[in-house]
């Protein structure tokens, strides 16, 4: 794209001097040139013409002089850099020019070589600053996307060496369900069922964040999210109990709607994180995988609606904080061995409690 520039001068033979001076970076393409005769004209120029980059104009001028115009156009054109010419030199002038808003002051007559040079000087301004800012935006969409994890190892030296290296890790993870929500798509268009979704998922990801969590990925209606870091399975238990709530009580934005249940299944243990993909296709997903990770997949499954499923090593481990109703034994998919399933129902309020106590009794 080339780069617009405003010239602004009450002088009528400015623009075919600038024009013949111009003329080959106009012709290749480089520039693109608009002339006013004052600072009326050049607002105008300024609303009609969104993306200038750079406007360099004269200090007396008839209806609106150049020192209020930069002034006015800076209100409307924050990013345009602009340029002073006057033939009054003195350092006042240019104090109170710069001290407005100008990038740089030139002094009449005119040397083409130096306007030239001053010019392209602040262009290469201009294109930094939008360089920079199109990389703000890019880095901002690219957050709402890839991975916090990702974007880290993105900034260490040799990223594109490490790609493919994975490490064990001890973690939790967690799988939330929205229970229902498949049913409710078919009765709502499409454009609502994607908000409704939306809102359901803030509110799982504002409790994962909350508890110092990081979403893995998002699965039709349902949510991955991994723990890392001390106390790192209590913190997934504490995010569970949390959305169960938030999602059951305390849903302003739901009208009538009766308010979301999860299903939630929670594991925790060793487990490799790392990209998984295809190198050659240049698709990688940076996740979690391994037995501790399909485990809670497979808890999840199990869940009824509210409930925080997790198996009796975790319900060991958790029984001096949490209250735990055990659910029964059961065959999870593609496992061979029977597993004892518990429910969390929430945190001890009375440290009085034994842990024989806290584990509670199936329901009839």
């Amino acid at each position: 794209m080339p780069s617009k520039i405003l010239f602004v001068d009450d002088e009528v033979n400015t623009e075919e001097l600038i024009r013949q001076a111009f003329r080959h970076p106009v012709r290749n393409g480089e520039y693109l040139l608009f002339f006013a005769l004052n600072g009326l004209e050049a607002l105008e120029v300024i609303e009609r013409e969104p993306d200038l980059d750079l406007m360099i104009t004269d200090i007396n001028m008839p209806k609106m002089d150049g020192l209020t115009l930069i002034q006015k156009a800076r209100e409307i054109r924050p990013w345009m850099k602009s340029i002073i010419t006057s033939a009054y030199g003195d350092m006042r002038n240019i104090r109170t020019a710069m001290n407005i808003g100008a990038f740089d002051f030139l002094t009449k007559p005119l040397q083409i070589k130096d306007l030239q040079i001053t010019i392209q000087k602040t262009l290469d301004h201009v294109n930094q600053l939008k360089k920079t800012a199109k990389a703000i935006r890019e880095n901002n969409i690219l957050k709402m996307y890839v991975n916090e994890n990702v974007l880290h190892m993105m900034t260490k030296p040799h990223f594109q060496n490490q790609l493919m290296v994975n490490e064990s890790i001890q973690g939790t993870v967690i799988f939330i369900d929205i229970c229902g929500f498949t049913a409710m798509s078919e009765k709502q268009p499409p454009d609502e069922v994607v908000q409704l979704l939306n809102r359901y998922f803030d509110t799982i990801v504002n409790e994962i964040i909350r508890h110092d969590g990081y979403v893995d990925k998002f699965i039709g209606d349902a949510v991955m999210a991994v723990f890392r870091g001390g106390a790192h399975l209590t913190r997934a238990i504490q995010t569970g109990l949390a959305v169960k709530d938030r999602l059951g009580n305390e849903n302003p934005l739901l009208g009538n709607r009766t308010p979301a249940q999860v299903s939630i299944g929670i594991n925790s243990g060793n487990m490799i994180s790392g990209n998984i993909g295809s190198e050659s296709l240049q698709r990688l997903d940076f996740t979690v995988i391994g037995d501790v990770v399909n485990t809670a997949s497979r808890y999840e499954a199990e869940a009824q609606p509210d409930q925080i499923i997790v198996g009796h090593d975790i319900m060991e481990q958790i029984k001096d904080q949490f209250a735990c109703e055990r659910i029964g034994e059961v065959t999870l998919k593609n496992k061979e061995k029977r597993r004892i399933l518990y429910n969390v129902l929430g945190e001890h309020t009375s440290p009085s409690e034994t842990p024989t106590q806290r584990v509670a009794e199936p329901h009839e």
